[in-house]
């Protein structure tokens, strides 16, 4: 067959207060689009429940829309999470509005990739496509 082991999957989830999930939702159609499989949390998903949604789902990677200025303390929360369950292979990138200062340390922490306001879907498709690893079928 094929040397993917089935679609890319992704949980898209809206951590702490912000009430605000039409970009998340923008994003989500786009990568489902796309051909990949997404899982929606819907809004006011904590660190834990998105980490423990992304495991349960076998997701290759997580998508977090932050616009209430929380972004550094919730992106460390949900890469500190992933490293004590050990599923540290799954990819976290996120977007909304985070401060160009605040990019460069998000990175360092284990973020994977920033995505700010004017980010085209596409860009975040493609971009998705070309760093999501997913699994070889196995046996191979």
């Amino acid at each position: 067959m094929g040397v993917a082991a089935g679609p890319i999957r992704v949980v898209v989830a809206k951590p702490g207060l912000d009430g605000h999930d039409r970009g998340a939702k923008v994003i989500a159609r786009a990568l489902r689009d796309a051909g990949m499989e997404v899982i929606y949390t819907g809004l006011h998903q904590t660190p834990e429940q998105i980490v423990g949604t992304a495991i349960q789902e076998d997701a290759d990677a997580i998508g977090l829309s932050i616009l209430s200025g929380a972004h550094n303390t919730l992106f460390a929360a949900v890469i500190d999470l992933l490293k004590e369950r050990e599923a540290e292979d799954i990819l976290v990138f996120g977007g909304g509005i985070i401060p160009e200062a605040d990019i460069a340390p998000l990175k360092e922490k284990g973020v994977a990739e920033i995505f700010t306001p004017g980010a085209t879907t596409q860009a975040i498709v493609d971009w998705v496509r070309a760093n999501v690893h997913q699994p070889a079928a196995s046996g191979g």
